[in-house]
């Protein structure tokens, strides 16, 4: 992975564009629906940027760039069809220290841009790394269908709720079991205005229906991730804790909630003490193994008691 991803504030943040054409367009609306404060030179402006400097959105400094004037700037875009120009603007932030974009051209790219579907508060970006800008688009349009409409009412009430939340609920455990269960009910996906949420909101909260519990989940992942089935998937997501056989192909594992505790067993014996510590510590656990056999079955049952195996979709023949 060459590019670590992060989402950069540049709320009040001064931004220069080089280059005031259509390419200067596009990536000065993002800039601007990101709170920046921009700024474009170039002698002249398409019509969409002069719309944005009469209405004051941007700065115009009209005229040749010029290596000064990069100075007072957090970040820099080249976007002009020069690539000399480009590249001297590359240059010149270099030295400066500041970060800059070349557009259309990753090699004098300190950062670049993913493909996005916003809503509301939730940013959700895809990349390939500038390798393979189609694939990327239609991998948005497959999610963009699936994403719900009210994921911006969620994030903006559950936002509203965070000092709420935290004097009725003090345990942090407790909390992150409750957001799990709000946000997992059917109610709360069909609702469409606050109202509707603060009554799923008042109910939930004054039930126990997630409080931390021990439960053990046993599923058996076979050689194709893609053959899980989705309620693996599911509870592969939301497992506190994560014991996997030795042997599990790293992709099962990586499918895993990321801040899931993580184990490998090598013998029962050795699964049986895991179990029981998480036993104590009421965590939801999910047991990964990679080919059930029926010795190994046996043994289970016997050291671990009667166990139901979520079993990965087989191929039929």
């Amino acid at each position: 992975m060459r590019y670590f991803p992060l989402f950069y504030d540049l709320h009040h943040k001064p931004v220069l564009v080089v280059g005031g054409g259509d390419v200067a367009s596009r990536k000065v609306e993002s800039l601007i629906n990101a709170g920046a404060h921009v700024s474009v030179v170039s002698p002249t402006l398409d019509p969409f940027l002069v719309g944005l400097y009469n209405t004051q959105q941007i700065s115009w400094i009209k005229g040749f760039y010029q290596s000064h004037l990069i100075d007072e700037f957090i970040q820099i875009w080249a976007t002009t069809d020069n690539p000399e120009l480009n590249h001297r603007v590359h240059k010149d932030a270099k030295l400066a220290g500041i970060m800059v974009n070349v557009v259309d051209d990753t090699e004098y790219c300190d950062f670049i841009t993913p493909s996005m579907i916003s809503r509301g508060r939730i940013q959700v970006a895809f990349s390939s790394g500038g390798g393979s800008p189609v694939l990327i688009r239609n991998l948005r349009r497959t999610f963009e269908a699936v994403l719900p409409q009210n994921l911006g009412l969620l994030a903006d009430f559950a936002a509203s709720k965070r000092n709420d939340i935290k004097s009725k609920l003090p345990d942090v455990t407790r909390r992150r079991l409750f957001w799990e269960y709000f946000f997992e009910s059917q109610q709360v996906k069909r609702a469409k205005d606050n109202v509707e949420l603060q009554a799923c909101y008042n109910t939930i909260v004054a039930s126990n229906q997630f409080d931390p519990s021990y439960q053990v989940t046993w599923i058996e992942t076979g050689r194709d991730f893609e053959m899980l089935t989705l309620k693996a998937l599911s509870v592969m997501q939301s497992a506190e804790c994560v014991l996997y056989e030795h042997g599990v192909e790293p992709v099962f594992i990586e499918g895993c909630r990321r801040d899931a505790q993580r184990d490998t067993w090598k013998s029962v014996p050795h699964l049986q003490h895991q179990l029981a510590i998480q036993q104590q510590n009421k965590c939801a656990v999910v047991v990964l193994i990679a080919e059930l056999s029926p010795a190994l079955q046996a043994e289970l049952s016997l050291g671990c008691g009667e166990i139901k195996i979520l079993r990965y979709a087989r191929q039929s023949s």
